[in-house]
């Protein structure tokens, strides 16, 4: 019987003792009679953790007893002071926490995120609710009129703020400095009501330092209708999705007095002083990875610049310098011609393919020929030529630019012509034929269309160049001029390489690789034939094989159906379609591409002939030109061939 008595007597003792405490109104921070809801958790270090990272919960922590703030005799809320250090360490930015006074042993009803496990939806400003509650809020709720996300404010019955203040104190001398409430580190913060003024002030400051004699916040209003005669005492926090962890270091608790301060040596260490070194070793490794990382981007990224313009690198000989102005850089063109891709590519001929282009600073368009340059003579003396024929100008000639010189491979830069090259009008059959574009253009004359049409220039820009130029007038210019000559700088003629398109060499020309004035006629004849018929010298698969060289097919056709190989686009233009004319031009050109060089006319008898101020015999039959009189010519004729630079180079 003797122990179950004393252990009743220490049981009574210690409730009488923990009344007492409540009765007096002065309490210590003493987890034995603390109540914990939601997540709150007291560990055994005496370190209070309101909330953790966890995403939209509440925690609250109560002292188990009741206070009594009014004194039942006259009802007026007695003074009271508390001071407690606490710690906010966030997540992702969340909300904050409160101290609260209210007549519930927790709030049950109290709503995570901006209602900071206080209040709810339905209850938030309601009076019946007798709380009055100081919130130290991380978060800045437009509907609650919160001045912004680092404030500190005192609430009654809801969370419209009386007053409120952005967190901080103030110094000896008078200035206000800011205090982060989520700075991980630990705040001290007092909240004293003194009921003779019936004043309610909260003093915020660095443990470390002594209490500001100017309070942070002074709100001069009565409690008394707010509280009961018996309240509770204790703080609430919450999460959302923005989380923080929310920490209590220590607490001290006075009515009628100042509340005892707290030493600061025996206050508990924070988790996160040990996570946050952790952390900021895992931010360290992260950041020296990332740098790591970017320089190897930037190491990366400077290797593949560096191989760009490597590629695009060219070399400047000494001996080019006289040649300057006439030299492009490598890279402008590159540019110009997006890289020389084949959406640009104009076309392809005998000296190589031309891409069109545009260059970047001047916006001129050009025209590039990307040249196989496989001569046997040196790059010197290549360039010195081009440069040569780059001091021309003339009118019916397309005008050299300049070069470039890169790996030896040579880049000749021209003026772009717009209207394109011949090739266009001559077998798009979409296109009207070429005779009647021109006699649309340049007016129809009887006696000089033809040779209008068939000017030297067209001719020898059609052969030169594969996307020869035209301006709005039809007038023709002459692409390439001089290259032949290029070809044939040096050579031996046993050894000459030809240079030209299969179909307008004539035999002379490729037994000895050397051009003439004949060989010119020869090509100007095919021409003739080309441009009244609408199709190509050459057809590898003609129907049948009279018809797979042009000259042959005409030739066929010379005594009774000559006009059957006439363009049909021809025949259905009666300003341009004379048969005498044409049957002249289609004999014309036969004569002119004749086998034998001697039986060829000049040129100056073209002109006559296409004008109308001579005439072809009216009797001149098949046989007359290329049989007998071909032969007796051939044997008679003492013809003497001299090498004159030809008006063309009979490259495509």
């Amino acid at each position: 019987m003797c122990v179950p008595v004393i252990l009743l007597l220490l049981l009574q003792f210690f409730s009488n003792k923990a009344v007492s405490q409540s009765e007096e109104g002065e309490f210590g921070f003493n987890g034995y009679l603390y109540n914990s809801y939601g997540i709150a958790n007291l560990d055994s270090n005496g370190l209070l953790t309101l909330t953790n990272s966890t995403s939209y919960k509440t925690g609250q922590v109560f002292y188990n007893l009741p206070v009594r703030f009014k004194n039942s005799k006259n009802g007026i809320v007695s003074s009271f002071s508390t001071t407690f250090v606490f710690a906010i360490a966030p997540e992702y930015h969340g909300h904050g926490m409160t101290f609260v006074i209210c007549p519930t042993k927790g709030l049950p009803y109290g709503s995570s995120a901006q209602h900071l496990g206080l209040f709810n939806l339905t209850n938030d400003g309601d009076p019946s609710n007798h709380i009055v509650a100081v919130e130290f809020d991380t978060f800045r709720n437009q509907e609650f009129g919160d001045i912004d996300s680092n404030h500190v404010g005192i609430d009654i019955n809801g969370l419209q703020s009386e007053i409120a203040s952005t967190a901080g104190y103030y110094k000896e001398d008078g200035t206000f400095k800011n205090m982060s409430l989520e700075k991980r580190k630990p705040i001290q913060a007092w909240v004293e009501y003194d009921s003779s003024r019936t004043q309610l002030n909260v003093t915020l400051h660095p443990p470390h330092l002594p209490k500001p004699k100017i309070p942070l916040l002074s709100l001069t209003k009565d409690l008394s209708p707010y509280l009961l005669e018996s309240m509770y005492v204790g703080f609430t926090s919450s999460t959302c999705r923005l989380r923080s962890s929310q920490y209590i270091l220590g607490w001290t608790f006075k009515l009628n007095g100042e509340a005892s301060n707290l030493d600061i040596s025996r206050l508990p260490k924070l988790p996160d002083d040990d996570n946050q070194e952790s952390g900021l070793k895992r931010i360290l490794a992260i950041s020296l990875s990332l740098t790591g990382f970017a320089v190897l981007v930037f190491l990366a990224i400077s290797f593949m610049l560096f191989l760009k313009r490597k590629k695009l690198m060219e070399v400047l000989e000494d001996w080019e310098v006289q040649f300057g102005p006439h030299r492009f850089a490598y890279k402008d063109l590159y540019v110009a011609t997006k890289g020389f891709k084949n959406s640009e590519l104009l076309g392809k001929g005998g000296f190589g393919k031309v891409y069109k282009g545009t260059l970047l600073t001047s916006k001129i368009d050009i025209a590039v020929k990307r040249v196989s340059h496989d001569s046997r003579q040196g790059m010197r003396e290549f360039v010195a030529e081009i440069a040569t024929i780059g001091r021309l100008r003339h009118p019916n000639l397309v005008r050299l630019l300049g070069y470039c010189r890169r790996k030896g491979e040579l880049y000749l830069v021209y003026d772009c012509m717009p209207k394109g090259s011949l090739d266009k009008f001559l077998y798009n059959k979409q296109e009207q034929s070429l005779a009647c574009l021109v006699a649309k253009v340049q007016g129809y004359q009887r006696c000089s269309f033809w040779s209008l049409l068939f000017s030297p220039t067209v001719g020898s820009s059609y052969h030169s160049q594969g996307q020869t130029s035209k301006h709005s007038s039809m007038n023709a210019k002459l692409g390439d001029f001089g290259l032949a000559k290029l070809c044939d700088h040096g050579i031996d003629p046993q050894t000459s390489n030809v240079a030209g398109t299969f179909g307008y060499i004539s035999p002379e020309l490729s037994r000895t690789g050397k051009a003439s004035t004949s060989s010119d006629v020869f090509a100007f004849g095919v021409l003739m034939l080309e441009i009244t018929c609408g199709r190509r010298p050459v057809l590898p698969r003609a129907s049948s094989p009279s018809q797979m060289v042009l000259t042959d097919w005409v030739l066929d056709c010379w005594e009774d159906e000559i006009l059957r190989v006439v363009d049909e686009r021809l025949k259905h233009d009666d300003d341009t379609y004379i048969e005498e004319q044409i049957t002249m031009v289609l004999k014309l050109g036969l004569l002119c591409s004749h086998p034998v060089a001697a039986i060829r006319p000049s040129m100056s008898s073209v002109v006559q002939f296409l004008d109308g101020v001579a005439q072809l015999p009216p009797n001149l039959t098949c046989t007359e030109a290329f049989g007998e009189a071909a032969k007796s010519l051939a044997q008679t004729s003492s013809v003497t061939v001299t090498f004159t630079e030809p008006f063309t180079s009979h490259g495509r």
